[in-house]
């Protein structure tokens, strides 16, 4: 009797286990579904400010920016090229798929940085989740000579902006990104933050072309000398691990935190600048 009632349950409870199976099954499926979206942007650079673009778990990028001097600053300079021009060389690592390291040194005041990069949320090609939003920040340390600071830590500055895009379709994005920039070290007439906010976009005019914008615009505002806008157009041409851009711009201090805070260039009274950007990845 024992053994007919332990057959009965196993019976009665035989289809709900099936049951609870399928739906665990279907739910792995639905889960599998949520495929991350293509690439917004092919680099991790949209001309003077990151994109949400992540290096891939041991993946090593290497970075390399150039800003030539103002177009319209003598006669003698060959549309810029012959000033004084800076330079930026950099690395990015990939620690795992969401978090990047990096590090960067500059001409132009020597500046040392420092950075960090995370993946905070991935757009999903089934617009589950619609935008991707990544966190950059840096510190960057002033590696002048030490006559140029009363303290070691009147040297530093530090920036830090999250970034939220959208890939629209294979051939459009956008990206618009808050930040705060801050000195530890400023003239009186000046704050030592800055708030501002960045929006960027993407369009592929061919499989390896596309044309960018960049706007950047500072909103805290000082006693004087606020800082101008910054205004970027140009091209990108990039292949799986390569990208190249090209582009007329008034920034020129490659350190975001120095554009945001510092630019004295006039975009639309002509001081503009011919910059290119290299970027190469090698995945180990």
């Amino acid at each position: 009797m024992k053994i007919l009632k332990i057959l009965f349950l196993a019976l009665f409870l035989s289809p709900m286990v099936t049951f609870a199976q399928e739906a665990e099954v279907k739910a792995e499926k639905k889960v599998k579904k949520e495929k991350p979206a293509r690439p917004a942007f092919e680099s991790s650079f949209i001309f003077d400010n990151p994109t949400n673009e992540l290096l891939r778990k041991n993946a090593l990028e290497v970075q390399m920016g150039h800003r030539f001097g103002l177009i319209s600053g003598g006669t003698n300079d060959l549309a810029g090229f012959w000033a004084p021009s800076n330079i930026r060389i950099g690395l990015q690592f990939g620690i795992t798929d969401r978090i990047n390291i990096g590090y960067g040194t500059t001409k132009f005041n020597r500046f040392q940085d420092f950075n960090l990069k995370v993946n905070l949320l991935q757009q999903t090609r089934s617009n589950k989740y619609p935008i991707s939003i990544t966190y950059y920040g840096n510190i960057a340390i002033d590696a002048r000579t030490k006559e140029n600071f009363q303290y070691t830590q009147d040297r530093n500055s530090y920036f830090s902006q999250l970034i939220f895009a959208r890939r629209f379709s294979p051939n459009f994005s956008m990206q618009i990104a808050p930040s705060i920039s801050h000195f530890n070290v400023v003239d009186n007439t000046m704050r030592n933050d800055m708030i501002a906010v960045a929006i960027g976009g993407r369009y592929k005019i061919s499989p390896g072309t596309a044309i960018m914008i960049d706007y950047s615009q500072p909103i805290t505002e000082f006693m004087k000398n606020n800082p101008h806008p910054g205004i970027t157009v140009g091209f990108e041409f990039g292949t799986s691990a390569h990208a190249f851009q090209i582009f007329a711009s008034n920034y020129n201090a490659i350190v975001p935190q120095k554009n945001y805070m510092y630019n004295t260039n006039d975009f639309f009274n002509g001081d503009i600048l011919i910059g290119f950007n290299i970027t190469r990845i090698y995945n180990f």
